[in-house]
């Protein structure tokens, strides 16, 4: 097996955080997106990109200490989310974990909504694991502004250490980029030293330049990471997305020498797809990114899969999807 990363660490232990810096919208304004070339790029990564054997394992293994498993349901409770705990710590099984030499593995964090957070962090007490909290007014964003930094400060003080804010889309569609960088800059502000992912919900921002342009602005303004997607979108994390989102990171990288983190989330629930996208950060960001501190999935049935193939590569034999329930 090659090295997988096993303990989890905060991204703010080993990632500078970012300080953000003015909005430039000379910059924002420059950013376009070509949409034939793009999907052009997107659509041979799936088919050019091919690991096998214990290479596949090494890197579905990586792709489980990436994962944020989530549960965001209306039906949430503290035994469902103890569940969810329990296969964060031990997300594959034992046998599987010793006979890859593994042991220790665990996913990246456990999201939840806020109500959640005090519990999540009662199960993971001692495990290193965080947890991520969805926040201001997730999923639609639409809650009273003071409302949305009020529950950002109470999920902080239940012990979230991660939060998953949700941005304004009228915003971005109105192209009314301060707007966007003054909300964005309060919520990192209200964050304090919880790290704070920005979700785009690039669904409902109606063009590919308008995704390079948002991802800018939220990294503009302080955000440790960018996301796709709430999830509850009609349309979630693609290829094409994620990589006009990938290249907006790396150009801020090469601008400011700040690395920021990516979160694809929604519709990757196969461990085929999380190849991809591994492959995908592994061409245009390079191996830095490669790891938990600036990549997550946010998924809550794409370990079933992974546990599955891991199965398969040491039994030889598939198990049915049901004995590899998250919560």
């Amino acid at each position: 097996m090659h090295e997988t990363r096993l303990a989890t660490h905060l991204p703010q232990t080993v990632e500078p955080r970012n300080p953000g810096l003015a909005l430039d919208l000379d910059w924002v304004m420059r950013a376009t997106a070509n949409r034939s070339a793009i999907e052009r790029r997107a659509a041979t990564l799936p088919g050019r990109r091919s690991v096998k054997k214990d290479h596949q394992a090494a890197w579905l293994a990586r792709a489980v200490s990436m994962i944020d498993l989530t549960t965001l349901s209306g039906d949430d409770t503290e035994g469902r989310v103890r569940r969810l705990c329990a296969k964060a710590r031990q997300p594959v099984r034992a046998d599987i974990l010793e006979a890859l030499g593994l042991e220790g593995l665990t996913t990246g964090a456990v999201c939840v909504y806020h109500d959640m957070v005090a519990p999540a962090v009662s199960f993971l007490e001692g495990s290193g694991i965080p947890v991520a909290a969805v926040s201001t007014g997730f999923p639609a964003g639409l809650s009273p502004f003071h409302l949305r930094l009020a529950e950002i400060g109470e999920s902080v003080n239940a012990g979230a250490q991660e939060i998953d804010i949700v941005i304004s889309r009228r915003h971005v569609l109105s192209g009314s980029w301060q707007a966007l960088y003054d909300e964005m800059r309060a919520f990192r502000e209200a964050c304090g030293d919880a790290h704070v992912k920005a979700i785009l919900a690039t669904g409902e921002l109606g063009t590919l330049q308008n995704v390079a342009r948002a991802s800018l602005v939220a990294m503009m303004a302080g955000a440790d990471f960018i996301k796709t997607s709430t999830g509850k979108e009609s349309v979630n994390a693609t290829l094409p997305v994620s990589l006009v989102m990938i290249r907006a990171i790396r150009d801020f990288h090469d601008a400011t020498g700040v690395r920021i983190g990516y979160k694809p989330a929604g519709g990757i629930s196969k461990a085929k797809d999380a190849l991809t996208y591994l492959a995908l950060i592994k061409e245009e960001l390079g191996d830095d990114w490669l790891s938990p501190h600036l990549f997550r999935f946010g998924a809550s049935s794409l370990l079933g899969d992974i546990e599955r193939q891991l199965e398969h590569h040491v039994t030889g034999a598939y198990s049915a999807a049901w004995r590899h329930a998250s919560a």
